[in-house]
């Protein structure tokens, strides 16, 4: 068969082979026949005893130099005004050389370009070390990227590393526009695919602090994230110390697989429960979004851990009062496990972390005043407010709903009612299952517009405690289910604004970058979106035992977070410090952790009102309207 095919097919077959080699194999062919071509006219100038002077003995070695002179430089012609065959010869060879340097300056210029090429698409390893790496790409990324940010900022330089299935300077350009400076955080870009263990390698997982891993936007979220997992536990060239995972999944089932693969070294976030109880807690309490997003963000207080020999051999209850600036949660005992508000005769022991609400981790120390006065007539105690039944509405409908309605029958006084409405009809299945398992709630379902002003208003709102607002994201792309949510948002607002209704409303946005559009300064109709869930994720990639903390205080069986009125703890009106806040809440077997001042509940730049963790010696006032944070069994 190969007969068949010419000598100068086969020379350009060859020829194509050689090229694809590479830059380096072009000029290193261009240097050989550079060479050959320096002796072959060496050895013909020589031959032919043409000399540049013919007076001089000219030898090989000097025929050589000449001919490699006159090709590697051009412009050297030479000044021989009477060696006419000689100039012409070196005539021949000049322009030779000018074909040789010509392709080597082409062939260097091409291979840089391509190096250059090369580099932009961001697949050069990664040398760092202590780096958080994050695997994938979605809307999450830029609040994890400016929380990182923060966090790194007590220190002299942080690095987070990126390995997504996207353009590497498409990445760079996103994150330059929505997160802007990174301060002294470098922020490093790599494309690949995180399931690959190739590209995985290139993102250096080996030496890293922490790695996040963000779901892909879509139905195969949870498999995809799992296969990541396993391409680093059990990677061949895994390091030997454990990794610190973090990895959002949606399904329970999927949790369990990849809890099974990843084990200890992996903390996974079950982000449509966890957004579930968060909405359902946020729409009974006003102003409970605005604590969770105090703990969660970096810009604030935070939770932090700290092992105090002096706080040994004490209870739970004096070491409340050992910090002043520091809210006192709970504690991490020896064996590593987490227990928010515990039994106030808990003891402290050797090998226990005290877990506290502060500023930074150097703040978490012991330095509340030797004598502290406690104004005992101040402290109050009443009987906890009888709850009656509730009626709620759920407008919209997405996965998330059925844990929202489950959430509702463990909170919801005996005897409420839940309306469940929405667009679409294939909601009636899911509800229909749900209520034999119902004890507390009643429910019902309607198929109605949700964006429609007269159906709205048509349903009589007023009698409806909450409204809780989902986005229709099993139906439509996520602008359009987030646009959907909004103009029912909106018109919400106007109700209440024209007819002085009461409700309260909570609603999901699944874009961080829509939820300005809908933020209407006040802290009862927070957005709760995918920011939620990067707060929890950075969080935790700093810290995995805070995961502990968030699934305590998320728990419906164990110590939440509670705001809770006032009056039940003080004498309202008069000026007091929180150590006597602290001192009726314990009798409670309650912690307090801060205050809402009701009247500053729509002012932003005051934090919607609420204050964390406040100095505790410091004077203030609150009113019969006021309310008191608290972590509580109820």
């Amino acid at each position: 068969m190969s007969g068949k095919f010419s000598f100068i097919s086969k020379l350009k077959y060859q020829f194509d082979n050689f090229v694809s080699k590479g830059t380096m194999a072009m000029i290193s062919g261009l240097g050989a026949i550079t060479l050959i071509v320096i002796m072959l006219f060496a050895g013909i100038l020589f031959s032919v005893g043409v000399h540049p002077d013919s007076d001089t003995k000219f030898s090989f070695w000097e025929s050589i130099w000449v001919n490699t002179i006159h090709v590697l430089d051009p412009g050297v012609v030479g000044n021989h005004e009477d060696n006419w065959p000689f100039r012409l010869f070196m005539f021949f060879v000049t322009i030779l050389g000018l074909v040789i340097v010509s392709t080597l300056i082409g062939l260097v210029s091409n291979g840089i370009l391509n190096k250059i090429d090369d580099l932009r698409k961001g697949r050069s390893f990664v040398i760092e070390k202590d780096h958080v790496l994050i695997l994938g790409w979605s809307s999450k990324i830029f609040t994890i990227i400016s929380e990182l940010v923060i966090a790194n900022e007590n220190q002299k330089r942080g690095v987070i590393v990126i390995l997504a299935d996207m353009d590497k300077v498409e990445m760079e350009d996103e994150i330059r526009d929505k997160v802007g400076d990174t301060q002294n955080t470098d922020v490093i870009c790599r494309t690949g695919n995180p399931i690959d263990v190739h590209d995985l390698y290139i993102a250096n997982p080996f030496d890293t602090k922490s790695i996040i891993i963000l779901d892909k936007d879509n139905e195969n979220s949870d498999s995809q994230i799992i296969k990541t997992i396993v391409a680093i536990v059990t990677n061949p060239q895994r390091r030997e110390a454990p990794y610190h995972i973090t990895a959002e999944m949606e399904n329970r089932k999927n949790f369990e697989v990849g809890k099974m693969v990843g084990k200890d070294e992996v903390e996974l976030i079950l982000s449509d429960e966890i957004i579930s109880r968060i909405m359902v807690q946020t729409s009974r309490q006003s102003g409970l979004s605005v604590v969770y997003i105090e703990l969660m963000d970096f810009g604030g207080d935070e939770i932090y851990f700290c092992e105090e020999k002096s706080l040994i051999g004490k209870t739970f209850r004096e070491i409340l009062f050992e910090y002043e600036d520091t809210a006192i949660m709970g504690i991490q005992y020896a064996d590593d496990t987490v227990e928010v508000n515990p039994p106030m005769d808990t003891i402290f022991k050797e090998g226990d972390r005290v877990i506290g609400i502060t500023e930074d981790d150097d703040t978490i120390i012991p330095n509340a005043p030797e004598k502290i006065e406690l104004e005992e007539n101040q402290i109050v105690y009443t009987e906890p407010e009888v709850l009656e039944s509730e009626n709620i509405l759920i407008a919209g409908w997405n996965d998330r709903a059925r844990y929202i309605i489950q959430e509702l029958d463990y909170y919801t006084p005996p005897g409420s009612h839940v309306k469940v409405v929405s667009k679409f009809g294939d909601a009636e299945k899911t509800i229909n299952k749900l209520r034999s398992d119902l004890k507390n709630v009643t429910i019902e379902f309607e198929v109605l517009d949700t964006t429609d002003r007269e159906t709205l208003e048509s349903m009589h709102l007023g009698k409806y405690n909450y409204i809780i607002l989902l986005c229709y994201q099993n139906y439509f792309p996520i602008q359009e289910a987030d646009a959907q949510t909004l103009i029912t948002l909106l018109h919400l607002r106007n109700f209440t604004e024209r007819n002085g209704e009461k409700y309260k409303i909570v609603s999901e946005m699944l874009d961080i970058r829509n939820r300005q559009l809908a933020d209407i300064t006040s802290a009862d109709d927070f957005i709760v979106s995918d920011k939620l869930i990067s707060l929890l994720m950075s969080q935790v990639s700093e810290n995995k035992f805070l995961m502990r903390v968030f699934e305590d205080l998320f728990d419906a069986d164990g110590s939440e977070i509670y705001i809770k009125p006032a009056r039940e703890y003080i004498k309202c009106g008069e000026p007091m410090h929180f150590y006597t806040v602290l001192e009726s809440a314990a009798r409670k077997n309650e912690v307090a952790i801060g205050y809402r001042v009701v009247k500053e509940s729509k002012n932003a730049a005051k934090g919607y009102g609420v204050y964390v963790n406040p100095k505790k010696s410091d004077l203030f006032t609150l009113s019969d309207e006021d309310k008191i944070i608290v972590l509580s069994e109820d």
